[in-house]
């Protein structure tokens, strides 16, 4: 059980889940592949060419193994980053939480959104990523990177905030 259903209000409930897109863990996982080839380059090198006693390179296979282990460590770190990070729109909020060990979290409450932004970049329209940037009442804009599919996010909360029940003597607008 996540951040976002431990902490739901009662008679509240989640309407969407988002998540980052995989582009978050892109960098970890070009480094580790980096890292993991050059590591296997290393230990056929230390396997290839042996001593005169037929000896492999010891230092060769303790550094192949080392890197081998470090890149996998920085592939490990970015699959763990990206699904540290629970995005939902509920039937009363949108909470936002990221960070395994350092948690940061934000709640909007949706009657006080005014209006929710999208920014993609070429390659984000391409791959379907972007920045969501929530803007509340009298608060900061809350921006958002690399969400995955979010004019689908955005769809979500708009259709949530239409099914608020209006303030009493105030007029929908339908």
């Amino acid at each position: 059980m996540g951040y976002v259903d431990t902490n739901l209000i009662p008679g509240e409930a989640v309407a969407y889940r988002a998540r980052l897109h995989w582009v978050v863990i892109a960098p970890a996982l070009i480094a580790g592949a980096v890292l993991d080839v050059i590591a296997c380059a290393l230990l056929a090198g230390a396997f290839l060419w042996q001593g005169p006693n037929g000896d492999v390179s010891m230092p060769l296979v303790i550094t192949a193994a080392a890197l081998a282990v470090i890149g996998s460590g920085w592939v490990a770190a970015g699959a763990i980053r990206r699904s540290a990070t629970e995005i939902a729109v509920t039937t009363r909020r949108v909470l936002i939480k990221s960070g395994l060990l350092r948690r940061r979290t934000t709640e909007v409450l949706l009657s006080k959104v005014e209006s929710v932004a999208i920014e993609e970049s070429v390659v984000g329209r391409m791959l379907g990523f972007g920045t969501v940037t929530i803007h509340g009442t009298g608060g900061t804009p809350e921006a958002f990177d690399r969400i995955a599919s979010p004019n689908e996010f955005r769809r979500h909360i708009q259709s949530q905030i239409d099914e608020l029940p209006s303030a009493p003597g105030v007029a929908r607008i339908a």
